[in-house]
């Protein structure tokens, strides 16, 4: 019996270890992404890279520019929401190329949007976002 249990322990702890490595919850602060999402919006997010994104799909990322320099913002302010809205190799939207003054997206970078744009931070100020960055893809919110 102290077997099972000490197995079944075991499991629970790589269940969780696995969970923890795929998954996140992120809060959403500031209203960039409104209608959307909402700030204090908890999202439910898989971690993984680019290579699995689609236009359209909402992902999590750190704030580009924070490392040069500058001091890292807290945990809870350090991620920021926003919607894919272009790929490598894509057109760039008209309202990005003020910012990166090329037709196409660059390798490994991204274009993202916030869906209220009169209050977002986004490429259309920052440019590229190297894909590096990404934390990965919103699946949800949670309730």
């Amino acid at each position: 019996m102290l077997a099972w249990t000490a197995a079944l322990v075991v499991v629970a702890g790589l269940a969780l270890l696995w969970l923890r490595r795929s998954l996140a919850v992120v809060v959403v602060s500031g209203v960039s992404m409104e209608p959307a999402f909402h700030a204090s919006d908890r999202l439910l997010v898989r971690r993984s890279g680019p290579s699995r994104l689609k236009v359209g799909d909402v992902v999590v990322f750190t704030r580009p520019g924070r490392y040069a320099g500058e001091e890292l913002l807290p945990v809870e302010e350090r991620w920021m929401v926003k919607r894919v809205a272009a790929l490598p190799g894509d057109p760039v939207p008209e309202s990005v190329l003020p910012a990166v003054a090329q037709p196409r997206v660059a390798a490994d970078r991204l274009v993202v949007l916030g869906d209220n744009p009169a209050a977002s931070y986004d490429s259309r100020q920052f440019g590229f976002l190297p894909a590096d960055l990404l934390l990965g893809v919103v699946l949800r919110r949670m309730h």
